[in-house]
């Protein structure tokens, strides 16, 4: 019986030896996983300050943009600041913003779109008095995402022009369509080289947030961003922020795989090979510095041949 019992208590020790041992490895790894993370994160944040810098692009002296403003949401409670960028998961987002807020801890899944887009609960900055707003940008986690800007540019025709948001398949659309489509009897959807022509000849000022340039939604240079998260690492950059603010383990940002039908690489590559060389290098001149403080690519990313 004792001999059984000694082979028990072994057992028993191993087994508790061997889980400390995967868990110290489990920790080893995450610890691993995080400084890659915050290495990556360091990375983008120099890259867009020197570029800033050496651009003149920031000032000390700047007042914050009132368009700007309206652009940053406001948590209170986490202490957390999100720059809306339209096309780059904003939605959810402003899904967990609005969560957060009204201190609920739901699966984002349970609020809605029309829920998100038409609530008058979510605070920006902009209905802060200045002195506030200062004081906010300096005290809470300040986040913004990005996207690369051509394929960001084709997301936005699609969603807009294609599926038929009600105001730009109407209103924009038949704007576009008196200004660049030579035969007027012609029916039928905005084409993306009639969008392309439209946005390129507007004063950047006064773009569609859908379409403006990311620098300029966000203004980093100005704006220093805790964290500098981007689709293309979407769900990685999105696990971080949430836990470096500490939200409910129920609140999480869906799956970007489960996005079967987002606009891609492959997708973003075939409509912009409908463009002449002069379209594109229009578009590179108009998100010039989205390329330059975001570090994306054009000639090898979207392996262009013309």
């Amino acid at each position: 019986m004792n001999h059984w019992l000694e082979k028990l208590f072994i057992f028993l020790l191993l087994g508790a030896l061997l889980e400390i041992l995967f868990s110290i490895h489990r920790h080893t790894e995450m610890t691993d996983h995080e400084k890659d993370w915050l290495k990556m994160q360091k990375d983008r944040r120099d890259s867009l300050d020197s570029i800033c810098l050496s651009k003149n692009f920031s000032s000390l002296e700047r007042k914050l943009d009132g368009d700007v403003a309206r652009q940053l949401f406001v948590d209170e409670n986490y202490k957390f600041i999100y720059c809306e960028v339209p096309k780059v998961g904003c939605s959810n987002w402003k899904k967990i913003v609005l969560l957060l807020t009204l201190n609920l801890s739901r699966p984002v899944s349970e609020v809605t779109e029309d829920q998100v887009h038409k609530t008058e609960l979510l605070k920006r900055l902009s209905s802060y008095p200045s002195k506030q707003q200062a004081e906010l940008l300096n005290s809470f986690t300040k986040v913004m995402f990005t996207r690369h800007p051509l394929e960001r540019l084709v997301s936005a025709y699609r969603d807009k022009f294609l599926h038929l948001a009600p105001y730009y398949s109407t209103t924009v659309a038949n704007e576009i369509k008196a200004l660049f489509r030579k035969n007027k009897n012609l029916t039928g959807n905005v084409t993306f080289q009639e969008f392309v022509n439209f946005v390129v000849t507007r004063n950047t000022k006064y773009l569609d947030i859908h379409w403006k340039p990311m620098s300029q939604l966000c203004d980093p240079c100005n704006i220093h961003y805790d964290i500098l998260g981007k689709y293309e690492t979407l769900d990685q950059d999105v696990s971080h922020v949430l836990s470096r603010i500490r939200v409910p383990e129920s609140i999480r940002y869906p799956d970007s795989k489960l996005y079967t039908k987002r606009t891609n690489k492959d997708i973003t590559t075939q409509y912009l090979k409908e463009l002449n060389w002069d379209q594109i290098q229009k578009l590179m001149k108009l998100y010039q510095m989205d390329f330059s403080l975001f570090n994306y690519s054009f000639t090898v990313r979207m392996e262009m041949s013309f």
